[in-house]
């Protein structure tokens, strides 16, 4: 094993990295035609930094494509139209090709994460262009011509979309809560994409419908289809699947609890990735790659050369030696030793630290004049050799098990009582604490998220109570499917800290086209509850099933990653959204009823004696 340190300038990590590991992988090039029978292998934070882009161009290439045909096909098969699935591939395409333009115009760039914006943007544009296209059928089917179909799907869908648009927005923008600057990219980006696939489906999609041949057979009156049965289904079992679905909700729920956060960040690559397999083999074979980088402050100048404080410094480094995750210590120490030793005829006896201050620094003097030229101990000692650095290289943690053992190092530098100074840094530290704090700001930021989209709800439909009872319905799938996982994985990693900000916005599409078409056939056309929700079912049921069954095989397929963090937000989010078109179908119809006001009990009860006594009459 050659361990390399390697000093970047920092001026430009998005180049400085991959040359780096480019030039390591032409010398591994080299040297395997070289010595065909020696396997060599590359690891470490370089090539893991690395392998982040490359797992992302990887999905890039291979990933969006396949999402683009399972998405194209899915809305082609369920809504049975050439001329509209090809409109909607061109709002898909443009709406990516807008966002991700703007954003390099922005002075943006793509990392791991933020790479997954065009399969978001993609599943996310499907939306609008179905409720459209749905309506527009629907109204062709029911006499229509073309021009009126169209425009009056615009009129019916126009708030509920510009809705679902902006919260959906809102939602992605919630991701620069996120202690990671990369999701804070990827809501960025997808929710510039959202914003430009509205303005693009009510605009050129239309114009493109027109345009187009559309063909739609009559449909039959009274002929009743599985959106009709559903929604007698639901009236009629309103009363068991109220408390039904609570009990079910909040059992779910219960199972949040069971998720540990926690992070592997080797096992952010599946074992296709090369990075993957040198390291698990390295760590089988010889050492981790997780490190603590220590500190100590002497407090003053050439304070390294103090026999008191190499000898603390060495004792610590003996300590941890002993923990049972330690695989190496690296300390200047050990080099102070091995030149006592030399120095007295390589005397085993010998092999331990000066005690006086000059001979200390002598040994230092003479190791620095013994390097090679170009080198010297800056990568131990600062300038003023005040301060030195131990490395300490771990077998491979978990996040939680790294935050534990900083602990336990500080715990012991505090039981020391010395009066030195110890600070503790590291990469592998770093990502452990910003998956730590990530769930906490992203709380913050979907709770902001949900309160703001909840007003504009309120607003919108111009009623505080449904904008209230908006918020059940957004809230309970993210709360179930998390209870999904605790209940069958139980860790939550950096990548999933995000699924309740990506889902929020399209969760609320499903809540607010319901709600809007509920409170339409309610103010409208002056429906009873019931009958306002068999409307709802008929007029957009099946809109939401489309866009669901797309949202669920597109994320479907991001889940299928190398990259784990986009894998497991993507098997999530699919879980998320199916299980919001559950509750939308299931939950809010009998909420709605439940719920309705006196006056509209009072109206339905005017009704109901009217059509008796009509009944009598005739």
């Amino acid at each position: 094993m050659v361990n390399v340190t390697i000093r970047l300038p920092a001026i430009d990590m998005t180049s400085e990295v991959p040359e780096v590991s480019g030039d390591a992988r032409e010398l591994v090039a080299r040297m395997s035609e070289k010595y065909p029978n020696i396997d060599f292998m590359l690891s470490g934070m370089i090539m893991m930094n690395t392998s982040f882009p490359e797992a992302s161009k990887s999905d890039s290439s291979i990933l969006i494509p396949i999402m683009l045909l399972v998405v194209i096909f899915t809305v082609g098969v369920l809504l049975k139209t050439i001329s509209g699935t090809f409109a909607t591939l061109v709002v898909i395409l443009t709406s990516i090709a807008g966002a991700m333009g703007m954003w390099g115009w922005f002075g943006g760039y793509l990392t791991g994460p933020s790479a997954a914006a065009p399969t978001v943007i993609l599943t996310l544009a499907v939306a609008d262009c179905v409720h459209i296209l749905s309506t527009y059928y629907y109204n062709m089917r029911h006499g229509m011509e073309k021009i009126e179909a169209i425009k009056d799907s615009l009129r019916v869908n126009m708030q509920p979309v510009f809705l679902t648009s902006i919260t959906t927005a809102i939602g992605f923008m919630t991701m620069n809560f996120s202690d990671a600057p990369p999701f804070a990219h990827l809501g960025n980006i997808v929710a510039i994409g959202v914003m430009l696939a509205f303005v693009f489906s009510v605009t050129i999609f239309p114009a493109m419908l027109i345009i187009m041949p559309a063909k739609a057979g009559r449909t039959v009156e009274h002929k009743t289809d599985s959106m009709d049965r559903l929604a007698s289904f639901v009236v009629k079992r309103r009363k068991v699947l109220l408390p039904g679905m609570a009990l079910v909700i909040l059992g779910f729920t219960a199972f949040v609890p069971n998720n540990e956060l926690n992070d592997d960040f080797v096992k952010y690559f599946d074992d296709r990735v090369p990075f993957r397999q040198a390291t698990d083999f390295m760590g089988e074979k010889m050492s981790g790659m997780t490190t603590l980088e220590l500190s100590f402050d002497s407090k003053e100048s050439s304070g390294i050369n103090d026999p008191k404080f190499i000898k603390f410094v060495s004792d610590f480094s003996d300590w941890l030696r002993e923990q049972e995750e330690t695989d190496h210590v690296n300390t200047i120490t050990d080099t102070l030793k091995r030149l006592n030793r030399n120095m007295h005829g390589d005397d085993p006896a010998w092999y331990k630290l000066p005690d006086q201050q000059e001979m200390a620094a002598q040994y230092l003097l003479l190791y620095e004049l013994s390097l090679p030229q170009g080198l010297d101990v800056n990568n131990q000692l600062n300038v003023d050799k005040s301060k030195t650095r131990v490395i300490a290289t771990f077998r491979n943690l978990t996040s939680n098990e790294i935050i534990s053992l900083e602990k336990r190092v500080l715990d012991h530098f505090e039981s020391i009582d010395s009066p030195y100074e110890l600070q503790i840094a590291s990469p592998s530290l770093m990502f452990a604490h910003i998956g730590a704090a990530n769930i906490v700001s992203m709380i913050t930021g979907s709770s902001i998220a949900l309160i703001l989209i909840s007003i504009l709800l309120g607003v919108a439909l111009r009623s505080v109570k449904f904008g209230l009872i908006s918020l059940i319905p957004n809230l309970t799938p993210a709360a179930v499917g998390f209870g999904l996982w605790g209940l069958f994985v139980g860790e939550v990693g950096l990548g999933l800290s995000v699924v309740m900000g990506v889902t929020l916005g399209i969760i609320v599409d499903d809540t607010v086209h319901f709600l809007s078409k509920y409170i339409r056939a309610r103010r409208e056309k002056g429906l009873s509850s019931e009958d306002a929700v068999r409307y709802s079912f008929a007029s957009v049921g099946k809109a939401l099933s489309v866009t669901t069954a797309v949202l669920v095989a597109g994320f479907g397929v991001m889940a299928t990653s190398s990259f784990k963090v986009n894998a497991d937000m993507g098997l999530l989010t699919a879980i998320t959204i199916l299980i919001a078109l559950i509750i939308d179908f299931l939950f809010l119809p009998p909420l709605l009823m439940k719920l309705k006001s006196r006056k509209d009990k009072k109206v339905e009860q005017e009704n109901k004696a009217s059509l008796t006594e009509a009944t009598q009459e005739s």
